[in-house]
């Protein structure tokens, strides 16, 4: 059995439907639903159960011996991403709780850091596990921080020669897209938006530069397909002699730009643009420029060559956005 935090969610549902897919085993998930519609997001799976996250300790206990790993994709919660004690207490708290009870139990423990991490770009992307290089980043959020913080207190446990889970993966993912993301409209990518706006004769418009290296529009991303994130994580899940921080991207960046052209393409239609300033609570904290260094990913094996941005909006827009059912 695989237990899912945050399973409902973009991610965690998606990785729910890879785990079933291909016939891995039982499935139980961990969320809050309230009033939203990310319940839609695992109306298709076959579930063992789904638990609220004050429970989930006392259910952990008592199918520890049925458990083949624990994925914590961060069971989201309704708070406030400003509220810094909140996410202090589920972000690093839970995450922490979560981790030295596969530690005790010897169960693997997959957990979703961020590339935000990264900060403005300036040192680069290098999913590196050493505790220097860690410590050099510097976050722009305090989200990314938080997550920080546990890479850091993770590695440290480790070279303290601490007991540990028998493997452990942290999760730096890039700009995933797919289904499944409609419920989370602050953070959902831009593909959807874009589509429904095509959709009722609108524009949507793209952010403005203030970067003169960049013109409006070209600000870059590494866009990668959530179907391949998912094929990714699961592999490493397959192979329990790997452990460590993973950059889950493709590698090659691609303007916003880009997306919309590829959005209109798959809708064989004329693309159109129009831009708006930055909103000026992301300015001075806004990145021109992410793209994932793979190089680690590559050398442990994982070989597979990654969905290009226009088979991935096509993919998306016809399989998904297009039909009276869009969920996966």
């Amino acid at each position: 059995m695989y237990v899912i935090t945050g399973g409902a969610g973009f991610l965690g549902s998606n990785i729910a439907a890879g785990i079933e897919e291909r016939g891995l085993g039982e499935i139980t998930i961990v969320d809050r639903f309230q009033t939203d519609d990310r319940w839609r997001n695992i109306a298709k799976r076959s579930l063992r159960d789904i638990i609220f996250p004050e429970k989930i300790f006392e259910y952990l206990d008592n199918h520890a011996s049925r458990i083949e790993a624990v994925f914590h994709i961060n069971y989201t919660g309704f708070f406030k991403e400003e509220n810094v004690d909140e996410l202090i207490d589920e972000r690093i708290h839970l995450t922490w709780q979560l981790w030295s009870w596969c530690s005790r139990h010897q169960v693997p423990f997959i957990y979703d850091s961020t590339a935000g991490v990264y900060g403005d770009g300036s040192l680069g992307f290098k999913d590196s596990d050493s505790a220097q290089e860690l410590a050099k980043l510097r976050p722009m959020s305090a989200l990314a921080w938080t997550k920080l913080f546990l890479d850091r207190k993770i590695i440290d446990t480790i070279n303290r020669g601490e007991t540990v889970p028998p493997q452990w993966i942290g999760l730096r993912c890039f700009n995933l897209y797919g289904p499944n993301e409609y419920h989370n409209t602050r953070h959902q990518s831009v593909i959807p938006r874009i589509y429904h706006a095509a959709k009722n004769g609108k524009l949507f418009p793209l952010f403005k530069s203030d970067n003169p290296s960049y013109k409006d529009g070209e600000q870059m991303r590494d866009f990668m397909w959530i179907e391949d994130t998912v094929d990714v994580i699961l592999w490493l899940v397959s192979h329990p002699e790997i452990s460590g921080l993973f950059n889950i991207g493709t590698g090659c960046a691609r303007t916003y730009a880009d997306v919309l052209r590829s959005v209109y393409a798959a809708l064989d239609e004329k693309p159109e643009m129009d831009f708006m300033d930055l909103p000026l609570e992301i300015k001075g904290k806004y990145q021109y420029f992410t793209q994932a260094d793979i190089q680690k990913l590559r050398a442990v094996g994982y070989t597979k060559p990654f969905t290009t941005l226009e088979e991935g909006v096509s993919k998306y827009v016809k399989n998904y956005l297009e039909t009276p059912d869009p969920y996966k």
